[in-house]
């Protein structure tokens, strides 16, 4: 046995001897939380090494043309690494760690530590306009669902690791421990109870703890509230609200019209020709939108116009509050443009920061244009809850967007208009669009994990372990003497599916239909399958989920019925075979 297996086995062994259950999960939760804010760590040292090397000595010291030629450069090595090192598939963070959550029962490959580390820095530090909250949390649930996997932990305890290591990723990235619990409970559907609570609590805790070691007091959104919370404004934050919702709307529906823009051109190469020259136009016009964009959100909350959009090149009046709004609006309009179009020619990156840019914009033009007509809020304010208003509209998760915003400006004056603004945004935006872009895909198959504890557990069950196949089958033109000597007597079960030569499934022979004739041997040679068979009451099919097949024999009262893939019969699926599996699969998620 090799060292590393003779080590574990020991301290599995010391485990069981020395602690409890509930203990060694505490333990493996605060682990997993380490390993999450030193992956996050690692992420942002990375990006931020790249970003200071090539904007801040090359493009500033040279010309800003470099803006259109640095996200084409790091798109390439993207690709390079992908397809000629890595070789495998690496997908959008979140949406992949929802997928293994629901349809791999928590199990994420190893090389999904490493995959995003690598990728996402290069593709962000070179200019894409994308954001490494989604790398983070991939890295982080790799890294939770290879500990519980190593200790040989069960299926819930792996689930509640890698929610513990979605919190800490988040917890790192902004220092905010209260709102990534909030934010892995919202997006990862886990409960919130005592059990659940105290890991999520102490993985949290020890990311940010990794985070101040390695950052010490600096933040990414580093502001502290300077204006309080004026009842005055409620109308202008209704307003504000609609805007976000409205903004929220448009982000999504254009992530998915460029997403599936895009799958059209069949061949990588070619996305990243098309895309990788479509960013590097709109950085070039537009320099703000190169990156993640924390100077642009951070210069804004201090009010510095002429900080935020130093970088554009364009011979003009800051002074002028109208360009400000102007230029603000642009990056508005085209931030969502050129984060899909970072992806969509192979980047790697996440959503959850371009909302808070494009939110920060839009708040901030907000609040401008009132002061303009002759208002009087906090520009600073109207920055953060514009922010607000788009986490909750876009990715679905208004708790996250109220936690978070309260938590890093280090206080909750601004708790009403948050409240108010994420409600009204997150209903807006549900009404148009039903699942958030981490979820769509998901939701189309049915494979979404929500809340509603019977459907994740029937989402989890696999159907190709619930088809049994020591059916005898039969075909039409068999006598019912055949029928009896080659299938009857030779199979324990009372239904016979009939197909033909192609294993078409063409309907099912129930014993009690021929125990009339069955033992009359003048039926023998003059009755075929064909007379005797009908129709199955229900056909299920291989790509039903779970909770179709339930409905199916809910409406047809059958107690057994066929599984047909391709076109093709494969088996019988029993209610009583669903019902125990479904069971025992309560008992493994639940506990």
């Amino acid at each position: 046995m090799p060292t590393k297996n003779k080590f574990l086995k020991r301290i599995l062994i010391w485990r069981y001897k020395h602690i409890s259950e509930q203990q060694f999960v505490y333990a493996l939760s605060i682990l997993v939380g380490l390993l999450a804010g030193l992956g996050t760590a690692v992420l942002k040292n990375l990006t931020f090494f790249i970003e200071n090397v090539l904007e801040g000595k090359f493009i500033k010291d040279f010309h800003y043309s470099l803006y259109f030629i640095f996200p084409i450069i790091g798109l390439v090595l993207v690709h390079i690494i992908k397809t000629k090192i890595l070789k495998k598939e690496i997908g959008h963070g979140i949406s992949t760690t929802l997928h293994a959550v629901s349809k791999r029962n928590g199990i994420i490959k190893r090389y999904k530590i490493y995959t995003s580390l690598i990728t996402a820095p290069i593709t962000v530090g070179f200019g894409g306009s994308a954001g490494l909250q989604g790398p983070a949390v991939s890295t982080g649930a790799a890294l939770g669902s290879t500990v519980a996997q190593l200790f040989h932990m069960n299926t819930k305890t792996r689930m509640l690791l890698i929610g513990c290591a979605t919190a800490g990723a988040m917890s790192s990235m902004f220092k905010a421990p209260f709102a990534a619990i909030v934010f892995a409970v919202e997006i990862f559907s886990l409960d919130l109870a005592f059990a659940s609570l105290v890991p999520l609590l102490l993985a949290s805790v020890s990311a940010v703890i990794t985070s101040y070691f390695f950052f010490e007091n600096d933040a990414l959104l580093g502001f502290k509230l300077v204006d309080t919370f004026q009842t005055k404004d409620i109308f202008y934050y209704i307003l504000l609200a609609f805007g976000t919702g409205v903004a929220s709307v448009y982000f999504s529906k254009t992530y998915f019209w460029i997403t599936n823009f895009f799958k059209r051109i069949k061949r990588p190469i070619h996305r990243l020709f098309f895309g990788g020259i479509a960013i590097g136009i709109m950085l070039y016009l537009i320099p703000p939108l190169y990156g993640e964009g924390y100077g642009l959100i951070n210069n804004l909350l201090k009010g510095n116009n002429l900080a935020a959009l130093e970088d554009i090149p364009y011979n003009v009046d800051f002074e002028n509050v109208w360009i400000v709004i102007a230029f603000l609006l642009l990056i508005t309009i085209f931030k969502a443009i050129a984060m899909t179009t970072t992806f969509a020619a192979g980047g790697v990156g996440g959503i959850f920061i371009p909302t808070l840019v494009m939110g920060s914009a839009l708040g901030n033009v907000f609040a401008k244009i009132i002061n303009q007509l002759g208002g009087d809020v906090s520009e600073s304010n109207f920055t953060l809850i514009g922010m607000t208003g788009l986490m909750a509209g876009v990715l679905h998760a208004p708790l996250t967007a109220i936690f978070l915003i309260a938590e890093i400006t280090g206080g909750y004056e601004l708790f009403v208009p948050l409240m108010l603004v994420a409600a009204i945004s997150f209903a807006f935006t549900k009404y148009f669009i039903e699942n958030s872009i981490y979820t769509t895909e998901l939701a189309k198959k049915g494979e979404l994990i929500t809340h509603n504890k019977d459907k994740n557990v029937l989402m989890m069950m696999k159907i190709d372990r619930l088809i049994e196949t020591n059916f005898k089958a039969v075909y039409p033109d068999m006598l019912l003497g055949e029928m009896l000597k080659k299938a009857v007597a030779k199979s324990t079960r009372n239904i016979f599916p009939v197909i033909n030569k192609d294993k078409q499934f063409l309907g099912i022979v129930l014993l009690d239909d021929i125990r009339s004739i069955m033992f009359d041997a003048e039926m023998y040679n003059s009755v075929t399958v064909e007379t005797v068979m009908k129709s199955a009451p229900e056909i299920i099919f291989h790509d039903d989920t779970v909770g179709q097949i339930m409905q199916k024999f809910k409406s047809s009262d059958a107690w057994n019925l066929p599984v047909i893939k391709n076109e093709r019969y494969i088996g019988f699926i029993s209610k009583s075979k669903l019902l125990t599996a479904y069971r025992n699969k309560l008992i493994e998620v639940t506990g």
